[in-house]
C-alpha cells in the first residue's frame, strides 16, 4: 500500500488539492488503478519511475474500467505533458521525458497545465 502525499500546483492556485498514493515500489507500480471499481475526485496515484523516461512512464488502461486525466512530470517537477487517458485503450506515452505519473478524476483536468511546476508533500 502506497504512502499518500499532496501534490500542489506552484503556478496556479487550486482549491483542494488532490491526495493521492505514492507508488514508487514495483508492485504499487504494476497494480496502478486497476480492478478499482470507481475513483473519487480527490483520489488518484502517482507513479514513480527511477529516472526520466518516455518508455518507462507509458500506462495501458487494460482493467480500468473508466477514464482518467493523467499528467507526466519530470524530475524537476514541470509538468510536461497532459492526457485524458480512455478506458481499456492500450497505451499512452508522454511526448516528453518524465519521472512522474499522475492518475487522477478526469474531473481533474484542468488543475494542471504544460509547464506548471509542483510540489509533493506528505498527506
Amino acid at each position: 500500500m502506497p504512502r499518500f502525499i499532496t501534490i500542489t500546483n506552484l503556478s496556479r492556485k487550486i482549491e483542494q488539492p488532490a491526495r493521492v498514493g505514492y507508488a514508487d515500489s514495483f508492485l504499487d507500480r504494476l497494480r496502478g488503478l486497476m480492478f478499482r471499481s470507481r475513483l473519487d475526485p480527490n483520489e488518484g496515484l502517482l507513479l514513480v519511475e527511477k529516472r526520466d523516461s518516455r518508455l518507462d512512464t507509458s500506462i495501458h488502461m487494460f482493467f480500468v474500467p473508466f477514464d482518467l486525466a493523467v499528467f507526466w512530470i519530470k524530475s524537476d517537477k514541470t509538468v510536461v505533458d497532459k492526457v485524458i487517458a480512455k478506458s481499456w485503450k492500450p497505451a499512452y506515452f508522454p511526448k516528453a521525458d518524465a519521472k512522474y505519473t499522475l492518475e487522477i478524476h478526469p474531473d481533474r483536468w484542468g488543475d494542471y497545465e504544460i509547464g506548471d511546476k509542483v510540489e509533493f508533500n506528505d498527506a
